[in-house]
Parts: structure tokens; C-alpha cells; sequence
């Protein structure tokens, strides 16, 4: 009996979890995910939860895995849905895609856990002195927080060779301004769909957002790559 009890407890599936708990477990790394975003990225078939005999959804592990890559791709690849749901269609027929720039992944769960930094383990990842970091954030270049995640690492590293080249954090507040005006750039475009109240048009502005500035980064880099071409002898 005792034997056949903890078969019964391997055997167990892990629980499912409800909305309310996958917001709690998720908005620390995503602050704008809400119910009306989930329901959203199901209605384009990026998630499928499923479903009580109520009709609550309920969310496993592995959805749970996918939903964190699709925010993943959106929040640091600027990458539209369409997109997104073009890479995990690979995914599931078992042919691991490539990302932009041609790095690939193996299945969402490469992104389940989010690495998270101390000030102190930031600095020393990146090979930076604290007053660079402190430089950074007085210039709007890196957040101010307790924890940081992948992209103030980037950020701060590649703060660090510009230093090498005697280009500091405070010659370049200007990318904060620049930054600013492509924001206001975006809510000028988005007028439209923000005048709609409903849940789902506020999904659908958070997606066209992101799109939008996606395209002003290809813009952006193909200008840099054009001045650059002058420098050449």
C-alpha cells in the first residue's frame, strides 16, 4: 500500500494554474500583462489553455513556458504575433527556427527563468565600475532598480566599450530624447485604436506598438549604416 501511494503521488500532474496566478507569477518580469492580454494572445492562437466544465481557463506548466517566450519575443525582439506564432508552429512540427540575426532556440522553455541581477552582479558581469553604472542611470541609459535583468546587462556592457573610445554615458542622453520622440511618434499612430475602451483593442495597441517600433529600429539601423558607408576610404 505504501508503495502503491507514492506511485500514485509520481503519477500526479502538476496543478493548474488559474489567470490570477499566472498574472502573479508573471507581471513582475511583464507589468503590462492583464487578463485582456491573454485572452487576446488566445484569440490569436498563441496560447491555448485549457478550459473548465465553467469555461474558466486554466493554464499548465508548459503554458505557462510558452506565454513567458511569446512576451519574451515581443518586450526584447520588438517581434510581431504573427511572427511569434510563426516561429512556435516550427517549434511544434520539431524544427527549431532562427531568430533575427541568425541565432536559433530549441522550445520556449529556454526562456522559463529570467535571469535577475544584483547592482553588485551586474557590475561585475559586465565589467563595469560603479560610477559607470551610476553615470548610466543619471543618464537615463539603464533603469533604476534592485534587480536587473539581460538588457541593462547589454546596455552597461556595451557602455563599457564606448568608454574605451572615450564616449561617455553623459554624450549620449541625447538617445533619451531621441527614444522620447519615437514614443510620441508611436501614441500619435496608435490615436485610433486607444480611442477604443474595449479590452481587446487595448491588446491589439500594445501589439501595433510594438510593431511600429520594430519597423523605426530597421529605419534607424539602415540610416546608421548609411553614414557609416562615408567613413569608409
Amino acid at each position: 500500500m505504501p508503495r502503491a501511494s507514492a506511485q500514485a503521488r509520481v503519477n500526479v500532474a502538476p496543478p493548474l494554474l488559474s489567470i490570477g496566478q499566472v498574472l502573479a507569477r508573471l507581471t513582475v518580469e511583464f507589468p503590462d500583462l492583464t487578463p485582456s492580454k491573454l485572452r487576446f494572445l488566445e484569440e490569436r492562437q498563441l496560447i491555448s489553455p485549457a478550459r473548465t466544465e465553467s469555461g474558466y481557463r486554466k493554464f499548465s506548466p508548459s503554458d505557462l513556458d510558452r506565454l513567458r517566450f511569446v512576451l519574451t519575443m515581443q518586450r526584447d525582439h520588438y517581434l510581431p504575433l504573427k511572427v511569434i506564432r510563426g516561429y512556435l508552429d516550427e517549434l511544434d512540427a520539431g524544427r527549431p527556427p532562427a531568430l533575427p540575426g541568425g541565432s536559433t532556440f530549441a522550445s520556449p522553455s529556454i526562456l522559463s527563468v529570467e535571469r535577475r541581477m544584483s547592482r553588485e552582479e551586474l557590475i561585475r558581469e559586465a565589467g563595469a565600475t560603479p560610477q559607470l553604472l551610476n553615470d548610466a542611470v543619471s543618464s537615463s541609459l539603464v533603469a533604476p532598480a534592485d534587480l536587473h535583468g539581460e538588457e541593462a546587462l547589454a546596455v552597461l556592457t556595451s557602455l563599457v566599450e564606448l568608454q574605451r573610445s572615450g564616449i561617455e554615458p553623459r554624450h549620449l542622453r541625447g538617445f533619451r530624447a531621441a527614444a522620447e520622440r519615437e514614443l510620441g511618434l508611436i501614441e500619435s499612430a496608435l490615436i485610433p485604436v486607444a480611442r477604443r475602451k474595449d479590452a481587446s483593442s487595448r491588446a491589439k495597441a500594445g501589439e501595433l506598438a510594438r510593431e511600429i517600433a520594430g519597423q523605426l529600429e530597421i529605419v534607424r539601423s539602415s540610416l546608421i549604416r548609411s553614414a557609416l558607408s562615408r567613413l569608409d576610404p
